[in-house]
């Protein structure tokens, strides 16, 4: 008789309370950048994850992500700010090779990547491709390169509000082969390992199969791209990774507004259908949108049932993401436009309980590229995995909180 390993997870969400509640050679060896089947990723807000509010101060904490069983850091733009017309937004950027003086210089940045690949994590940039702020160099020293209207001025995105930025001309040869240069710039300089795409659906699909082809040809690691977007396409340009806005909404329906958690299934198979073999959506519950406006605790209710929504976007097959200070509770949205710091020290019992769903996850084959068998119920999310002989069973009650176990 064939043995059954035992492997199985219960995630059991029974308690009475409801949903309200320098170069690329500084690599070391023995890095390699972990494949997207495998990724677990962070998105960092560089000014609220340390008091300095600085790249030191991530390089500093990277024991703490390594403990959660993170392999990817997402840092969010790390350029210089650009100030005529600015709101003060990361993604008003100036200079697309310098690093913004608040958040430190170049050499921070790459003893920082060194430092996460000694940890064999990964570091990838929050790249602003569609557009730049109205004092980056180029406005004045190439015109051409930006979308003009008939009388001649530069606009910003048509069919946005984004009036701190102006909007690029991707018919301009000139123009994609020197932001191609500038992407390329940071991995054969500080050894980043890939970009997050901003506004990737605004971009045409020509310039991102163009960029990504000619990146990867710049070093011999293989990068990672993730579209900040849904379109298709871009998994034929080269992305490994879009947006799961759609199994985003299903989750907050089912927790927050009673749907069906028997739906969560459908979408899962309807937001993968187009999805290519080897590439993943991106799941979460929270990113720098969302909690700019409410977190996790504001949107689900309760530590608790915010942890249960999170651990049903963990185990099903897409690539997990959290954000800055959520493994900790943070509650009020405005930490992160404020300057203020994410207390590392709050909400002990929820950083406990994130520490075992990520460390089971992240060494469990089973866990991130498990079979899954859904079933079919109104209240629990409940499925099955299997890979080879291992199985993994997840039961999440959509109506309350979470606890963790496993056989």
């Amino acid at each position: 008789m064939k043995k059954i390993l035992p492997l199985v997870i219960l995630v059991s969400l029974f308690f009475n309370c409801s949903k309200n509640e320098g170069s690329s050679t500084i690599d070391t060896p023995e890095f390699t950048v972990p494949d997207t089947k495998d990724i677990v990723m962070y998105e960092i807000n560089i000014g609220s994850f340390s008091a300095a509010g600085d790249i030191n101060g991530i390089t500093n904490r990277l024991n703490h992500l390594q403990t959660l069983g993170i392999n990817t850091i997402w840092l969010m733009p790390i350029h210089p700010i650009g100030t005529v017309n600015s709101f003060g937004s990361p993604y008003c950027v100036k200079d697309y090779q310098g690093v913004n003086p608040q958040l430190g210089n170049f050499n921070d940045i790459k003893n920082l990547v060194a430092a996460a690949h000694e940890r064999n994590m990964a570091v990838i940039l929050d790249w602003v491709a569609n557009h730049t702020a109205w004092d980056h160099p180029w406005i004045t020293e190439h015109p051409n390169w930006y979308t003009q209207d008939g009388m001649g001025n530069i606009i910003h995105p048509a069919g946005t509000n984004w009036t701190d930025v102006a909007d690029l001309n991707f018919t301009n040869v000139a123009m994609r082969a020197e932001m191609i240069a500038a992407m390329k710039f940071w991995i054969t300089e500080a050894g980043i390992d890939g970009f997050r795409c901003d506004a990737a659906d605004l971009v045409p699909f020509d310039f991102w199969q163009q960029a990504i082809t000619s990146l990867q040809s710049s070093t011999p690691k293989n990068l990672l791209f993730l579209a900040e977007g849904t379109r298709n396409d871009h998994f034929s340009a080269g992305f490994q990774m879009n947006f799961g806005w759609d199994f985003y909404n299903t989750v907050k329906s089912i927790f927050v507004s009673n749907g069906n958690a028997g739906q969560l299934y459908a979408t899962h198979l309807s937001e993968n259908e187009p999805v290519p073999s080897g590439k993943r959506k991106l799941r979460f519950t929270t990113n720098h949108d969302l909690s700019n406006e409410l977190t996790p605790i504001g949107v689900f209710g309760t530590k608790k049932a915010a942890l249960a929504a999170s651990a049903a976007t963990l185990f099903m097959n897409g690539t997990p993401l959290l954000y800055s200070g959520q493994e900790v509770g943070v509650s009020n949205p405005t930490l992160y436009t404020s300057g203020q710091t994410i207390s590392w020290n709050s909400n002990a019992d929820m950083l406990v309980a994130y520490r075992a769903l990520l460390q089971f996850y992240s060494s469990s084959d089973v866990a991130k590229n498990g079979t899954l068998n859904y079933v079919n119920h109104p209240d629990l999310i409940v499925f099955e995995k299997t890979l080879g002989d291992a199985k993994l069973l997840v039961v999440i009650n959509s109506n309350c909180c979470t606890t963790f176990s496993k056989n």
